[in-house]
């Protein structure tokens, strides 16, 4: 049997694996017993792949054979090119990580071999020489070697030569290089980024939170999860509910990968303080009611004032949109300010201010390794902040202010949350049938992964 230590590869499956324990977590992903097997199946894969082919070292020694006496043999370009791993693998928790115990290993090796003697039948020295295949178990118990060329009748003390070699080779080359491997790749990970930037306003905080939790059947990972503004050092403002305990019901999934509403509150305050969420209204289906005349019944002042003047809507958000989540649905509050702009000739006149909160509800979808919402409108609420054109009644406009929510602003928000939210996952592994269940103030996936990419993993350092 071959124990493969594997945890860091793991937990670049997961994400980084860059560890604090003074930080707090917001995403958590568990990786569930059938996603271990099908992890421990990729592991295997790429373990064998990057160990071969592998050059073993040769070897020249001196043998007596009955009849002849003193001969010398050679071994060289012994070479260890494909790795068979039989199907009872199997991957458990250890004292420091996950051990995959890939059982039913058979190595197949090839090689050149020679062989000389001074014969006292003849005056002359006497040498032969040719290849053989070697197919082996590992750690090695028994070995098969099949020799091509050369005279036959020799073959066996050839083998009693070279046996004892060949098997201490391939025990010793196989862990050695599967050690050194892992302590590249365990380099490689602790020297991967803390943050990951989605754009060039918000960066992703992807510090692992303490260590990996361990279970009979699962291994738990816990992330920070929070957004942060580029370049800003990642700072932990908003409070953490304790995480309940993931489930998929009786679903049997590989991945299950548990997202607080903190994590979408948190890239919201990133885009909001940015100066993102502005947004200027100048054309709607109904152009017409960008036109002062469509108001004169309604607030007869904008209309006298402004005669046959179009409008422009420019719209802010007063504070950071909330994101709330429970077991029934996912819903969002809104704090908007809607400042009417006229444009009267050249010059752009803002003539008043409604405060407008919006309440929201809605879905949320999955596809690929993204995250997708859509809401509509469930309620809103209208306060005159200013106005240079008289006092009226909110109750006048709010026919039309629902109208425009209905077909202008929630239309516009479902394109802007059709972007997508891009989940912790490495390249090279896709979600698959995803089930989102939501809870009190948690949003979980439920899904098998595929490995689509195996360049991603050849590239690491990974035995």
């Amino acid at each position: 049997m071959a124990h493969l230590r594997l945890l860091p590869l793991l937990l670049l499956f997961a994400g980084t694996a860059v560890t604090t324990g003074g930080d707090e977590a917001h995403v958590s992903a568990v990786v569930a017993e059938k996603g271990l097997a099908f992890a421990k199946d990729v592991l295997i894969e790429q373990a064998v792949r990057s160990l071969t082919p592998l050059r073993l070292p040769g070897l020249e020694k001196g043998v007596r054979v009955p009849f002849l006496g003193g001969v010398r043999v050679a071994a060289s370009n012994i070479t260890l090119f494909h790795l068979e791993v039989g199907d009872n693998s199997t991957i458990y928790p250890g004292d420091s990580g996950l051990v995959v115990v890939a059982s039913g290993i058979t190595a197949n090796l090839s090689m050149h071999w020679s062989y000389r003697y001074d014969s006292w039948l003849f005056p002359l020295e006497i040498t032969d020489s040719g290849t053989a295949s070697i197919l082996c178990g590992c750690y090695v118990k028994d070995l098969m070697i099949s020799l091509d060329g050369g005279a036959s009748w020799f073959y066996q003390g050839f083998i009693n030569a070279f046996e004892d070699h060949i098997k201490a080779a391939v025990e010793k080359a196989i862990p050695e290089n599967i050690i050194e491997g892992a302590g590249k790749l365990d380099s490689f990970l602790q020297g991967l980024p803390r943050s990951v930037n989605l754009d060039s306003v918000a960066a992703l905080n992807m510090t692992f939170i303490n260590d990996p939790h361990y279970g009979n059947s699962s291994i738990e990972f816990d992330v920070n999860g929070l957004f942060a503004a580029v370049n800003s050092k990642t700072n932990n403002l908003l409070k953490h509910p304790q995480l309940s305990f993931l489930s998929c019901g009786d679903a049997s999934k590989m991945l299950l990968l548990s997202l607080d509403e903190d994590v979408f509150n948190s890239a919201l305050e990133v885009y909001f303080k940015a100066g993102s969420m502005h947004w200027i209204v100048d054309k709607i289906p109904d152009q017409s009611l960008l036109n002062t005349a469509s108001w004169k019944f309604i607030i007869p002042r904008l209309y006298w004032n402004y005669p046959n003047d179009d409008m422009l809507l420019n719209i802010s958000m007063s504070s950071s949109p909330s994101i709330r989540i429970t077991s029934e649905k996912v819903g969002a509050t809104i704090n908007a300010d809607m400042i009417i702009d006229v444009l009267d000739g050249k010059e752009t006149v803002p003539v008043a201010c409604i405060s407008v909160v919006v309440s929201a509800s809605g879905s949320v979808e999955t596809s690929g390794n993204k995250v997708y919402g859509k809401v509509g409108l469930d309620n809103f609420s209208l306060a005159l902040k200013w106005s240079k054109i008289g006092n009226f009644h909110m109750s006048l406009i709010q026919g039309v202010i629902r109208v425009f929510l209905n077909t202008v602003a929630m239309p516009y928000l479902n394109s802007r949350l059709g972007n997508g939210f891009v989940l912790p996952l490495v390249h090279g592994f896709t979600l698959k049938d995803v089930n989102v269940i939501t809870s009190a103030e948690q949003l979980t996936l439920c899904s098998d992964v595929t490995f689509t990419n195996a360049s991603t993993l050849l590239r690491l350092p990974v035995l």
